[in-house]
């Protein structure tokens, strides 16, 4: 019998990329939900149009009652929701999921909306059902990475990682999403005491390789939480920025217009960076990338520092945040069925499921560096003999 899979905003920025590799995924049948009936049918038209197979789509609200019932007759496996901002979301479409018996994951990386998802998790448990949160580059990607090299550490002292994106505009509401925490107040780690940062700001400059020098700032994601408890870390931080420095230091000034109280509404500002973001990607290089420094004590107690890092060309960074969910619905369309309950999406996928889900040998390549000059331990590695693994996402 076909896995049955439901992509809730089908038609967006995220959900395209997911269907795209879902409609060609053997043993999977497609199913899209959107409440814009025009989009919805381009869409399937669209995926019908380039495989053989048969995408269908579901015309309604997934947040509504009508859902549970829908997901039932259509004799849904997995539910995938992409439909962000998931900043200030209620938990709606995964409750109808639990209501319906039907798994669940969603590509969400906002820290209160991932790491608070176990509110729901006797209730998933009692339905056997499985809801993942945060299915995407982090928290899954991220700590799939330091997962396959953890044996390589006695001890993790301090990770520090971020994302450095393309200058091509994703979707407006991941735009709004994004920018909800500009200039507010965000809680990180320092030599295992909290401290509080101001979101798009301190701006840094990193160079990263095949990128050149990058602008960063201070970014709130659900890892911030996770990574102390799973990896016992007592440094972490995160930041994020755009392939344009402008984009960087416009970012910045809106979070400080934010937080000295000149801008009390990011929305109407999130929609004027967008309409400008637009206007000058063609100025971009296409490149970006997802970097990882893992800094502690090796198996014998030495220093031991890994810095690991996924690129990507030709503005194919997208790809990054979407595979997971399209790993983790080949893994169960092969018939894993994960652990019941509601949980952060951690532990459920590796590195090697994440790239073969992606399988743009051309486009993405992941490197894995360790100070001691040892590559990182992937299958059917290929060294550059500089202690660097690099491996191409086939």
């Amino acid at each position: 019998m076909p896995f049955r899979v439901m992509v809730v905003g089908g038609y967006g920025n995220f959900g395209s990329i997911v269907c795209g590799h879902l409609a060609v995924m053997p043993g999977v049948e497609l199913l899209l939900s959107g409440r814009d009936p025009h989009k919805l049918q381009r869409k399937v038209d669209e995926l019908n149009s380039q495989s053989a197979a048969v995408v269908q789509g579901w015309c309604g609200d997934a947040m509504g009652p009508a859902f549970s019932a829908a997901l039932r007759s259509l004799n849904i496996r997995l539910v995938i929701h992409t439909g962000g901002p998931f900043q200030g979301q209620s938990y709606a479409v995964a409750e109808n999921c639990i209501a319906a018996q039907v798994n669940y994951c969603d590509l969400a990386d906002c820290r209160t909306f991932v790491n608070g998802v176990g509110i729901l998790d006797a209730r998933a448990k009692a339905a056997g059902v499985a809801i993942l949160s945060g299915c995407s580059s982090v928290p899954t990607l991220s700590s799939a990475i330091i997962d396959q090299q953890r044996h390589r550490f006695s001890r993790i002292d301090s990770i520090e990682h971020g994302v450095s994106a393309s200058a091509k505009m994703p979707g407006l509401s991941t735009i709004e999403g994004v920018l909800a925490y500009a200039g507010k107040p965000i809680k990180q780690l320092k030599n295992g005491k909290v401290h509080e940062v101001s979101g798009w700001q301190n701006l840094t400059l990193r160079k990263i390789p095949q990128l050149g020098s990058r602008l960063l700032a201070n970014v709130d994601v659900p890892d911030m939480d996770i990574f102390a408890g799973r990896y016992g870390a007592h440094t972490l931080s995160f930041k994020a920025g755009a392939g344009l420095k402008l984009a960087g230091i416009a970012n910045a000034l809106l979070a400080q217009a934010v937080k000295i109280g000149l801008v009390r509404d990011h929305l109407p500002w999130a929609a004027r960076l967008y309409r400008l973001g637009c206007r000058f990607e063609r100025f971009g290089d296409g490149k970006s990338a997802m970097y990882i420094d893992v800094q502690g004590a090796g198996v014998e107690g030495q220093p031991l520092t890994m810095t690991a890092q996924l690129t990507a060309f030709n503005d194919k960074g997208p790809e990054i945040p979407s595979c997971a969910a399209v790993a983790l619905a080949a893994k169960m369309a092969g018939g894993h069925v994960p652990q019941p309950g509601a949980r952060p999406c951690v532990g459920e996928i590796s590195v090697d499921e994440y790239l073969a889900a992606i399988n743009d040998p051309a486009n993405l390549s992941l490197s894995v560096q360790f100070s001691d000059g040892s590559p990182g331990q992937l299958s059917d590695p290929a060294t550059d003999g500089a202690g660097i693994f690099r491996k191409r996402c086939s």
